[in-house]
């Protein structure tokens, strides 16, 4: 295996994720903006009829993706309850009560809760580098939340419903590494179509006002980019190099936020808050620059997914060789090697 195939992995991995946070950062502030005066539900129900649309049209043919499977329903709608129903009902609720630049940096707290979670389900490596990046966002969390406690009990609570929408989209993040080398294009309508029809039928039940035609466009179309596509890479990325790096880059996208808010002119920014920020980019940091190789053994094992054959694990034959990635059920024999490596599909060993 070469060095060229080691780094590929972390490359794209930390490539996908980067760009499924840019797609989430710039989407926060834009809905605080087009959101204001709409419920809640009703703003989450359209965010996700975009996500779905977007899956629905990115869906992959079955040589090339591993289908979902009926098992993969209880995971998926816990995916939908956690991150398209409880993460962006309070996430919009808090932009209605908190600034928009506070709220973006506090998103940054998804990676902790991301790390901590994988760590706990999938057992996933955090070696002492990682603990304390951890520790840097969530001292980076509780200067927000100071800060915001200071402008009075809406600011408040507007910044702790962020903080749920965090919890909850960690759950999501987690949960969803089971499902990453399933279509994306599937999962992603699967989770927005079972939280876009929730949230609509929950605001028409409480009574929230429709939408002005305009709000629900450009609220559907940052849905599509932002929570559509981004979830789309996301699911890629976390295919490429686990469930907690993946939440480590993703981090990013509270800072493109709240860069872009300033732009669009959001001036509540406090030296407090500048100081959590600052917590909460070392965190991050320290996380990217976190190296992991040891010896360690395949278990020989039968799985579906898209791969290559010239990613150093996938050295099966075939009839006639297809050019590029595809998709069927293939076999790893017993290996034992050491090279630099991360936590995707081919290497959860336990530490």
């Amino acid at each position: 295996m070469t060095a060229r195939q080691l780094s590929l992995p972390a490359v794209r991995g930390g490539l996908l994720a980067l760009l499924a946070a840019a797609l989430f950062g710039i989407s926060t502030p834009l809905v605080q903006h087009f959101g204001k005066g709409l419920g809640a539900l009703t703003t989450a129900a359209l965010l996700y009829a975009g996500a779905a649309a977007v899956g629905f049209a990115s869906r992959q043919r079955v040589e090339r993706e591993a289908r979902m499977v009926r098992a993969d329903l209880p995971r998926l709608s816990l995916m939908a309850a956690f991150g398209a129903i409880l993460g962006p009902v309070g996430l919009a609720w808090g932009l209605q009560h908190t600034s928009g630049t506070s709220a973006s940096l506090m998103l940054t707290l998804e990676a902790l809760f991301t790390a901590l979670l994988a760590r706990l389900l999938y057992q996933e490596t955090m070696e002492r580098r990682v603990w304390l990046a951890m520790l840097c966002l969530l001292a980076g969390g509780v200067a927000l939340v100071l800060d915001q406690g200071r402008g009075g009990g809406t600011q408040l609570w507007g910044m702790l419903a962020v903080l749920v929408a965090t919890a909850a989209w960690g759950m999501d993040n987690t949960l969803s590494r089971a499902l990453a080398e399933r279509d994306p294009g599937q999962v992603v309508l699967g989770k927005a179509a079972m939280g876009a029809a929730a949230t609509a039928l929950l605001a028409w039940l409480f009574g929230e006002r429709p939408p002005a035609l305009t709000a629900a466009m450009v609220l559907f179309a940052v849905g599509a980019s932002g929570y559509g596509l981004s979830l789309r890479f996301y699911l890629l990325a976390q295919r490429a190099f686990g469930a907690a790096r993946t939440g480590s880059v993703f981090a990013f996208a509270p800072f493109i936020g709240a860069a872009f808010a300033i732009a669009l002119g959001d001036r509540s920014g406090t030296w407090a808050m500048a100081v959590g920020g600052i917590f909460m980019m070392l965190g991050v940091a320290l996380h990217l620059v976190e190296s992991h190789g040891h010896e360690h053994a395949h278990e020989r094992m039968e799985h579906e997914h898209a791969h290559r054959h010239d990613d150093g694990h996938h050295d099966h034959t075939h009839d006639v060789l297809p050019v590029g990635s595809h998709s069927h059920s293939h076999v790893h024999e017993l290996i034992r090697h050491a090279h630099a490596h991360v936590p995707d599909s081919h290497h959860r060993h336990i530490h």
